[in-house]
């Protein structure tokens, strides 16, 4: 099998220091290995994508010397795909609707279990307000893209989708907390650490969630090489890929490029954008010291 890999930014601001490193390496490890390195644009938030921002992460890239295989995947060429296979899972009963807002479900999970997480990786845990309504989705066609968000009601992944009711993936790179090789979870950690994930946002018909796992397929993707901030999305991804009877890849988390302050690098700091250095008369060796990375 191929070495596949892909670099998946969103073209809602520049792209900084912490995208560089993360699409170098991946560069770098495809090229290693014989391998594939993919582009794919993951434009689904219509409302903040924007086309010149598309055109500067060809040129950013281009400017540090990566290649990549062509067509390159839009997000929003997909939309279609999304849409079919949310239709699925709400037939199958997998989904509920969700008429909550972030205000609703804040005060509802304001309260939580004793020893319940409050934040998961997609924020606040959901509390399942909605979930008691999961008998309409017997009597009633799935809403329009426009009208409700879509959950995963993770009480209804059945457990022979797990082997033996225990889901895995490989890490061949490092965790938050330096988890590595075989990692093991079950639904009852998904439950309680991860809660009900939204499959279908009101605005986009579609998440990242389900759309990544769905793109990284359709591509053939065997290597996914990404922050460790997504360490844990890692979990979700894995079930809806059980879920849907697609490979599950092997994953390699990295370290985040952070300031100097210990935070994460964001878009909105443009002090690092890659088009401040190439404006600056950085070459595109100076950015790989900058990173780590070997020349």
């Amino acid at each position: 099998m191929t070495f596949t890999t892909r670099f998946a930014p969103s073209p809602t601001g520049p792209l900084h220091l912490g995208h560089a490193y993360s699409a170098m390496l991946a560069h770098d490890m495809a090229k290693e290995s014989g391998g594939a390195f993919l582009l794919r644009i993951e434009d689904i938030d219509g409302s903040r994508a924007r086309p010149d921002w598309e055109q500067q992460i060809y040129d950013d890239l281009e400017w540090l010397g990566l290649d990549w295989s062509l067509p390159v995947m839009r997000q929003s060429d997909r939309l279609a795909t999304y849409r079919e296979t949310i239709n699925q899972l709400w037939w199958d009963k997998f989904l509920y609707r969700c008429d909550c807002n972030r205000r609703d479900i804040a005060q509802a999970a304001s309260a939580p279990q004793e020893g319940a997480p409050l934040l998961g990786p997609d924020g606040v845990i959901y509390p399942g307000t909605c979930r008691n309504a999961v008998l309409e989705r017997d009597h009633y066609p799935i809403p329009a893209p426009d009208s409700a968000a879509l959950r995963l009601d993770m009480s209804s992944v059945p457990n022979g989708v797990a082997h033996e009711g225990i889901f895995s993936f490989t890490e061949t790179g490092l965790g938050p907390d330096e988890e590595t090789g075989k990692i093991e979870f079950d639904m009852s950690e998904v439950s309680r650490e991860i809660g009900d994930i939204v499959l279908a946002r009101k605005d986009m018909g579609t998440s990242y969630h389900l759309s990544v796992v769905l793109d990284d397929a359709a591509q053939g993707i065997t290597h996914v090489i990404r922050g460790q901030d997504l360490f844990e999305a890692t979990k979700i991804h894995v079930i809806l890929q059980r879920l849907l009877g697609l490979p599950t890849p092997t994953y390699h988390h990295h370290e985040l490029i952070r300031d100097e302050q210990g935070k994460r690098l964001a878009k909105r700091d443009d002090a690092r954008a890659i088009s401040k250095y190439r404006a600056n008369g950085y070459s595109p060796a100076d950015i790989r010291k900058m990173v780590g990375l070997p020349c």
